[in-house]
C-alpha cells in the first residue's frame, strides 16, 4: 500500500483513484481502526508523513510512510485540514502536491472524526493508578498512551524515567506485581530496593519500565539502588534465564559460599574496593579476618582474588546470582 496515491494519481486523478481512496478510509471507518492505525495507514498510502493533532485529548501523533505512530507537533509546511474542537489532521509532502492529496486529507479528516467519537472510552479520572498503569503497557497504542499521560498532566515529549521499587516512594505510581512502577523526573530517596530506568520522553515510558524492571534484578543489600544506564555490558545479561545462571559452576560456588555468615558481603565489598585492606575497612574488620575469608573462597571458587582477572570473574558470577535471585522482579 505504501505510496499507492501517488500511483493512482498517476492513473486517474478525478475517477477511479478517488474512489479507491473513499473505500480505502471507510474501510478504516467499518473496521474501527484505532487512531494509531489511522495515522499509519494513511502515511502508508501517501508515501508521506501524516499525521493527527487533538491537543484537548493530548493526541500529536505522527507517522512516517512505513514507520511506527510517533508523538510530534504539524510540520509548518503541512497541508492541514481542521476539524471541531481544535483537531488537526496534516499531510506532509517534499515538493509538488499530488492531484489526490485534497480528496485524501478530506476522507482522512472524516475518519479521524469517527474513529476520535469511537474511540472516546472514558478513561481513569485524573490521577487513577489506572492511568499509570496504562501509560507503562507495552500493549496500548501511542494514541492510548498520549490520552493517560494528558489526563496526568504529563506532555508526551516530557522527559521522564520510571523506577522500579520494592518500597515506598512519593509519586504517581502503581504496583504491578510485587514491583511499585514510579514515574519520575528526579530519583528520590528510597528505603527498599530501586531499578533506576533511563531518561525519556514520557511517550517511551514502557521502555523505561522495561529497563527499570531490569536494573532492579542487578539490586542487593550493598547495592539498593541500580541506574539502568550504569549497567553497561552487564545489561545483556538481564535476559539470562534463573535455570542458566543457576547451572554455572561460579554460581553454585557461591551459593556454597553463602551458607558462611558474612562470605557474600566480603567478596561483593572486595569487588566494590578492588584491595583486601579496603574492603576488610569498610566492612570493619581486620585485614588477617579478611584474608582468611578470601582464602576460603578461593579454595571453593577454585581460582585465585588476587588478580584484577579473578575479581572480575567473581564480580559476573555474583551479579549473575543477584540476577538469579531477583528474578521475580522481572
Amino acid at each position: 500500500m505504501k505510496g499507492l496515491l501517488l500511483r493512482l494519481s498517476e492513473l486517474d486523478a478525478d475517477a477511479e483513484g478517488a474512489v479507491r481512496v473513499i473505500g480505502f478510509f471507510d474501510r478504516l471507518i467499518t473496521e474501527r481502526a484505532g487512531l494509531d492505525r489511522l495515522v499509519r495507514s494513511t502515511s502508508e498510502l501517501a508515501g508521506c508523513p501524516a499525521g493527527l493533532h487533538a491537543p484537548g485529548q493530548g493526541l500529536a501523533l505522527r507517522a512516517d510512510a512505513g514507520g511506527p505512530v510517533t508523538v510530534g507537533p504539524v510540520p509548518a509546511k503541512a497541508a492541514v485540514r481542521a476539524l471541531e474542537g481544535g483537531v488537526e489532521v496534516w499531510v506532509a509532502r517534499p515538493g509538488t502536491p499530488a492531484p489526490l492529496d485534497d480528496m485524501l486529507l478530506e476522507r482522512f479528516a472524516i475518519a479521524a472524526a469517527v474513529l476520535l467519537e469511537h474511540s472516546g472510552v472514558p478513561l481513569p479520572e485524573l490521577g487513577d493508578p489506572a492511568l499509570v498503569e496504562l501509560v507503562l503497557s507495552e500493549s496500548v497504542g501511542t494514541a492510548e498512551r498520549s490520552r493517560a499521560l494528558h489526563l496526568l498532566g504529563i506532555a508526551a515529549t516530557a522527559p521522564m524515567r520510571v523506577l522500579a521499587v520494592t518500597g515506598e516512594v512519593p509519586g504517581r505510581s502503581v504496583v504491578l506485581g510485587s514491583v511499585r512502577a514510579v514515574l519520575a523526573t528526579e530519583v528520590p530517596p528510597v528505603t527498599g530496593r530501586m531499578g533506576v530506568g533511563p531518561l525519556l520522553p514520557a511517550i517511551d515510558a514502557a521502555e523505561s519500565w522495561r529497563a527499570a524492571r531490569a536494573a532492579l534484578r542487578y539490586t542487593s543489600d550493598g547495592e539498593p539502588v541500580v541506574r539502568w544506564e550504569e549497567l553497561g555490558g552487564l545489561a545483556l545479561l538481564a535476559g539470562t534465564s534463573p535455570a542458566e545462571i543457576a547451572a554455572l559452576p561460579d554460581v553454585r560456588a557461591l551459593d556454597r559460599l553463602a551458607g558462611e555468615p558474612d562470605m557474600i558481603t566480603a567478596l561483593d565489598a572486595l569487588c566494590a574496593t578492588g584491595s583486601v585492606r579496603k574492603a576488610a575497612a569498610v566492612l570493619h574488620r581486620h585485614h588477617s579476618t579478611m584474608t582468611a575469608r578470601l582464602a576460603r573462597a578461593e579454595a571453593v571458587l577454585g581460582f585465585g582474588l588476587d588478580e584484577a582477572p579473578g575479581r572480575f570473574r567473581l564480580r559476573l558470577a555474583l551479579v549473575l546470582r543477584r540476577l538469579r535471585d531477583n528474578a521475580a522482579t522481572r
